[in-house]
């Protein structure tokens, strides 16, 4: 039933937010994925969009469809980014970065006009963190750029384990950039802006999976219909 709820969401958040000539920002995962669909329905139906993908994986589902693509060099400011989000809160803070792809996600949205999240209702949370927090972390020096997470987590009061992730044949989970992806486990932001503010800080760390001010507003999808929650205008 998930993945019916989701492709509701992105249909909802299509008819009210889709107009022929767009820049679009395609996100990466299970629900996002829906909404790539559709622009590839609006494209055979005679409809023009001009596209950025957050991940290599979109980008192959994409060119699968007929969708024309360009970078965020040559795209310059999106009209708007689609994507999924592994929580949200009543703040609209999220957590992104389950499938690794982080990174390109937050650079996409923050290029955008606004940034809309289509979700089914097991994302919305009272409070970010159970779901772990993504980080992408540079191979150089990685032990000493843990350590550094560590401390930020420690000096906030949050009590964290820093996983690697990897790969179902246990190689390492390799970004698309390049870099190594880590999971902090944790008991709870309390406070994601001030948390985001404190890894950034971190060399080394290039990214991690706060996404805090990026969010318009999230197209929710579940059993009595789809829920606008956030801004209307």
């Amino acid at each position: 039933m998930s993945d019916q709820l989701k492709r509701l969401a992105a249909e909802a958040a299509a008819s009210a937010e889709l107009r022929s000539g767009m820049k679009l920002g395609l996100g990466t995962g299970s629900t996002a994925k829906h909404f790539v669909d559709i622009v590839g329905e609006r494209i055979r139906a005679g409809e023009t969009y001009l596209c950025v993908p957050t991940s290599e994986a979109t980008r192959r589902q994409a060119e699968s469809l007929g969708i024309p693509l360009t970078s965020l060099d040559e795209a310059g400011e999106l009209d708007l980014t689609v994507d999924g989000a592994d929580e949200f809160d009543p703040g609209l803070n999220l957590i992104k970065g389950g499938g690794g792809a982080h990174l390109r996600e937050k650079m996409v949205a923050a290029n955008s006009r606004r940034m809309i999240v289509i979700a089914d209702a097991s994302k919305r949370v009272a409070r970010l963190g159970a779901f772990p927090l993504p980080l992408e972390i540079t191979p150089f020096a990685q032990g000493t750029t843990v350590r550094a997470v560590a401390r930020v987590f420690a000096e906030a009061g949050i009590r964290a384990e820093i996983r690697q992730r990897h790969r179902p044949d246990g190689s390492p989970y390799i970004s698309d950039n390049g870099n190594l992806i880590f999971d902090v486990a944790n008991d709870g932001i309390a406070d994601p802006a001030s948390l985001a503010d404190r890894l950034d800080r971190i060399p080394g760390l290039v990214e991690h999976g706060l996404f805090v001010g990026l969010c318009f507003a999230v197209y929710l999808g579940a059993e009595e219909g789809v829920a606008v929650i956030g801004k209307k205008t």
